[in-house]
């Protein structure tokens, strides 16, 4: 727990880096997900960042919670922004420091074989936590893009691309399909140069190339097209189709050119 913490807390403090002097009309930038300003995408995660501190901490609070956002579903307001638009960006700024720091010293007591409550499957406190940060890249991104910024590319890739491969079952799960038997070989390339691996070594179905652009392929921040990812066989290319690192219902996913 004290090495995936560590990460959050780094991959926290990258976007932080970004966001940290800017002015109110910055803030308000839109960016490329729909309906969200960069005000928004950093509400959406000190909401989510204090529903996960109360799902490590209060589990039962946290259900309680969970039903309360489930029933507000379709009703047009979404509860992870609009705290975030009635307040000025440097006290947003200051409330998402404090609570995701509550969150990663909750996070750090925790064994991490621990089961905790989420919005899809329970997960166990490392997987929880590399989900957390994931999310944090993920949005963060859209950050990014708005602001034409940049952050460090680090191997905590490492953690979001393992989530998108395990992730694959779910994402067809989740979009009503039938996952075929054959495993999908992933081979990519870490921005130290080291090779991250997974699935069958035979398999017909790959995917390789750049560990960044597969990362932005399975958070769905950018289409297939705007990455040089080379994927090989019908599987792989169903896959890539609608891959997601996240819980929660299918993505809309990115058109080309869309970021």
């Amino acid at each position: 727990m004290r090495e995936i913490c560590d990460d959050l807390t780094a991959e926290h403090d990258a976007l932080d880096a970004v966001v940290a002097d800017l002015d109110e009309a910055a803030w308000r930038k839109p960016t490329a997900a729909v309906g969200y300003t960069v005000a928004d995408s950093i509400s959406h995660l000190w909401y989510f960042d204090g529903t996960a501190r109360l799902a490590a901490t209060d589990p039962e609070a946290f259900e309680a919670g969970k039903r309360a956002l489930l029933a507000q579903a379709g009703s047009g307001t979404d509860p992870s922004i609009e705290p975030g638009r009635v307040i000025s960006g440097a006290e947003l700024l200051r409330r998402w420091r404090e609570d995701r720091r509550a969150l990663v010293d909750a996070l750090r007591t925790l064994d991490p074989s621990a089961r905790l409550p989420w919005y899809g499957p329970a997960m166990g406190a490392r997987s929880f936590a590399t989900a957390r940060l994931m999310e944090t890249w993920a949005h963060g991104q859209d950050v990014v893009d708005a602001l034409e910024a940049t952050r460090p590319v680090t191997a905590r890739l490492r953690h979001i691309a393992h989530l998108g491969v395990r992730a694959r079952p779910f994402a067809y799960a989740i979009n009503g399909r039938t996952m075929p038997a054959n495993d999908v070989r992933v081979e990519l390339v870490g921005p130290d140069g080291d090779l991250w691996t997974w699935g069958d070594e035979a398999s017909p179905d790959r995917i390789t190339g750049d560990a960044l652009d597969f990362c932005l392929l399975v958070t769905q921040r950018r289409h297939r097209d705007d990455t040089t990812l080379r994927i090989t066989g019908e599987g792989a290319n169903e896959w890539a189709g609608f891959a997601q690192a996240f819980a929660g219902p299918p993505g809309p996913g990115r058109k080309p050119g869309e970021y």
